[in-house]
């Protein structure tokens, strides 16, 4: 049996990420990029009216100067024509200024009559003028390499005309769920049978994380079936079985991998729940072999897959944010391993307040729909009492943007 932190660690040394596709820049949102991006061009190309109004000299501006229009420049248009002194070039928001103008003044800031603009203001020289480069210079690195592409990043490539993106490749996550007893969704149990629950929670956990599930069904208690469901999931980029890891007659799943030429890295990890989790490689393949119990499950694709398969997709920050937070009860516990206590998690007076979110018998599946975090609770403890202060794994991304 090996540590939390060493399962962990020995996961993310031996994955990297699976490739490099270019893709569609809509279809690259919330991918990550695989290149440092640089700009082409300047941007703004031009120096642009920043607002509606009149370009003008400014030299030629006072409070109550009357200036003669001579010109229209709508957004999209450029003019040749010189502002001559005593002049103005009626100009629309993002309009190239015309030789000559180093001022643009706004409509509200005069008043227009037949042919002519009456200044009300002062004119500040460069007001209201966006430069050339002024946001981003030509060559001005962008966006850098591991950037989670986000509705910014659209925008700014987008304004660079870049059609396809190279992004880190999606991965492909077989699940395999094993069990006799096990039916598939949409098939009415009999007595002492069980929805396969674990394999639909697998998946929407993988799909969450930007990765493609690809389900293969149920492996039932025989070599026959593991080996050819096995097979055929060690052809995708990850393997994820549940159940049948333990040391019961009919737990047959790293017997069967083993066959396969699936390497063991470890088996057994000194946690609760999720102890008997294994992880394996098949080259560069990785398999994780999950326990049967649905919370244990979810649990240990949480705190060990999930890390895994960003990281695979090029992700950097792999790991959910812990931070310290305070015990709302008191929490008795066995000494020797770390368990994960299923909490929910409040923003009280600016510190994390942890209360249980119930029963915390691993067959409580309940527990996980009022949890919003992990509280890690250190393997040589027995005994933490309320207001004591403990690592929390923040599982719901608004409670962090809360705090």
């Amino acid at each position: 049996m090996i540590s939390f932190e060493e399962a962990r660690r020995r996961i993310l040394e031996k994955v990297a990420p699976a490739g490099v596709e270019r893709v569609l820049l809509l279809e690259a949102a919330g991918r990550v990029i695989a290149a440092d991006f640089s700009a082409p061009w300047d941007m703004p190309r031009w120096d642009n009216s920043a607002m509606d109004g009149f370009a003008v000299r400014s030299a030629d501006c006072a409070p109550g100067v009357t200036l003669r229009v001579t010109d229209y420049i709508p957004a999209g248009v450029s003019s040749d024509d010189a502002v001559m002194s005593g002049c103005a070039a009626r100009i629309m928001t993002g309009a190239p200024i015309p030789p000559g103008a180093d001022a643009v003044v706004p409509f509200e800031e005069t008043e227009e009559a037949e042919g002519t603009v009456t200044l009300l203001q002062q004119v500040k020289k460069h007001g209201h003028i966006r430069f050339r480069g002024e946001d981003v210079a030509s060559g001005e690195p962008v966006v850098a390499k591991g950037t989670v592409i986000a509705p910014p990043q659209v925008s700014l490539l987008a304004s660079f005309a870049a059609v396809m993106v190279p992004v880190y490749r999606r991965v492909r996550v077989a699940i395999v769920s094993t069990g006799d007893e096990l039916v598939e969704l949409g098939t009415e149990p009999k007595e002492s049978e069980i929805v396969n629950s674990n394999t639909m929670a697998l998946a929407a956990a993988v799909k969450l994380c930007g990765a493609e599930p690809v389900i293969l069904g149920i492996a039932r208690d025989n070599k026959e079936s593991h080996l050819a469901l096995l097979s055929e999931g060690l052809q995708a980029d990850v393997l994820i079985t549940s159940a049948g890891v333990s040391a019961g007659d009919r737990d047959l799943v790293r017997e069967t991998l083993a066959e396969l030429g699936v390497e063991e890295e470890f088996w057994k990890i000194g946690i609760k729940p999720g102890g008997p989790t294994a992880f394996a490689l098949k080259g560069s393949t990785p398999v994780f072999s999950l326990p049967g119990n649905p919370v244990s499950t979810m649990i240990t694709f949480e705190e060990f897959a999930r890390p895994a398969l960003l990281k695979m997709m090029g992700h950097s920050n792999v790991l959910r944010r812990t931070v310290r937070g305070y015990l709302k009860d008191d929490v008795r516990k066995k000494a020797g391993k770390v368990n994960f206590l299923r909490v929910r998690v409040a923003v009280e007076e600016g510190r994390y307040i942890a209360s249980t979110s119930g029963d915390q018998n691993t067959g409580i599946l309940k527990t996980m729909l009022r949890c919003n975090a992990l509280a890690l609770l250190p393997a040589d403890r027995t005994e933490f009492r309320a207001g004591e202060e403990v690592d929390l794994h923040i599982l719901d991304s608004t409670l962090e943007m809360e705090a």
